[in-house]
């Protein structure tokens, strides 16, 4: 009788477990930045020791890395198929088989392929995921749930960076292994998801064409100068840590052990602290921080002010979550999934370019590479200035005022 109703308690459990949309949301965030974590957090060691990278090899590798994200406006082409919760496991599913081969290929060549793979699904999945959350979730809880997602990657990243210790330090296997055990642990993780989860409705019938929309070009530029920002901090600063400073992966794991650690407390309280105080306001302190955060990145000396910063660095970002709520709230309900394909090919037209180009200057000047990084931030908050108070559909700027069929 007992087995019985342990049997049903379990049962009811995961039932509930499986009937918010917000649930699966989390799941999908979790295995996401369990797998790219690892893969984000070896790959500066591993092309330097097995494929002999220098800062103009990493600079075309996140160079094609950044091409599935400048494609990623043809996901509203895909969705004509295929509904977005499908797609969106579809992707992740594609992203933990690109982490898992990785190991298996150290070459300059076989790491662009691999490279190229782990892209298209990484990608594919944040633009769905984006589109899903703005969807699915109410214009004022956005904010706050954001905060926890980030959490949850944070915890997800910390499993991560736990399972790097357990299998190379601990037990003392290879990349190769350390890649394919913690893709393969994803991608029956995303197996697991599809099996158990409902497919769950949306809000309302989404646009299956691309629109770019006058009254949306504030976000529009925000998002440019966020990608471009962006991919400084991910390619250069962590490079910047093991080529000067001599930052071997128990280090660089440990740093960003310490940074999802500070994301895990802080992220949710973010997220709040947003909803709050409003999105200018919140866009405002970040761009601040990153410009101050980069101008000292472009003259520091010290190995420990150095990881201070990434850390620091890294917290400012998850104010991004402001520019998200922003566009939630001026936004038509059926143009969020063209919206966000639209939106992260403009974040990756620079990011296309910018890592190829300025890993040619890294070679002569690192500095100059994270001053421009200070001359991006600049013109966030520039823009940042003209996000209303109040963004309503109607109200998209303070200048100029755009009509609502725009």
């Amino acid at each position: 009788m007992s087995q019985h109703t342990d049997s049903a308690e379990n049962a009811n459990a995961l039932a509930q477990l499986t009937a918010k949309p917000q649930h699966l949301l989390l799941g999908m965030t979790f295995v996401m930045s369990m797998v790219f974590a690892v893969w984000q957090a070896l790959l500066n060691n591993f092309v330097i020791e097995r494929a002999a990278f220098t800062g103009a090899e990493i600079g075309m590798l996140q160079s094609l890395r950044e091409v599935p994200g400048f494609l990623a406006f043809t996901a509203v082409f895909v969705l004509l198929f295929i509904k977005e919760q499908a797609f969106a496991l579809l992707s992740l599913a594609i992203l933990c088989v690109g982490v898992a081969i990785t190991g298996f290929f150290p070459s300059v060549i076989g790491l662009y392929i691999t490279t190229v793979i782990m892209s298209i699904g990484f990608h594919y999945y944040e633009t769905i995921n984006q589109s899903l959350t703005l969807q699915w979730l109410d214009k004022k809880d956005t904010a706050a749930f954001m905060g926890k997602a980030l959490a949850w990657r944070s915890a997800a990243a910390l499993t991560g960076y736990g399972s790097i210790w357990l299998i190379m330090t601990w037990l003392k296997l290879d990349y190769v292994w350390m890649y394919a055990i913690i893709g393969g642990l994803g991608a029956i993780m995303v197996l697991s998801m599809v099996v158990l989860f409902p497919n769950f409705r949306q809000a309302a019938p989404q646009t299956k064409k691309l629109i770019l929309r006058k009254r949306y070009w504030l976000y529009y530029l925000l998002t440019f100068f966020s990608g471009a920002r962006r991919q400084i901090f991910v390619v250069f600063a962590g490079f910047m840590m093991v080529e000067k400073f001599g930052y071997t992966v128990s280090e660089i794991t440990a740093l960003f052990l310490i940074n999802y650690v500070i994301n895990l407390a802080f992220a949710p309280a973010i997220g709040r602290f947003i909803g709050r105080i409003g999105e200018r306001k919140a866009l405002s302190v970040e761009y601040v921080g990153l410009a101050l955060v980069f101008t000292s990145y472009a003259f520091v000396e010290n190995a420990q002010f150095a990881a201070a910063l990434y850390v620091i660095d890294h917290l400012l970002f998850a104010m991004a979550i402001a520019m998200k709520t922003y566009f939630q709230k001026i936004a038509d309900q059926q143009d969020i999934a063209s919206t966000m394909s639209v939106s992260f090919t403009i974040n990756h037209i620079a990011a296309v370019v910018i890592p190829a180009l300025l890993g040619l200057l890294w070679l002569s000047s690192p500095t100059a590479v994270f001053l421009i990084g200070t001359v991006f931030a600049i013109c966030s908050l520039l823009l940042a200035l003209n996000v209303p108070e109040q963004p309503t559909v109607g109200n998209e700027t303070n200048w100029p005022k755009t009509t609502i069929e725009s």
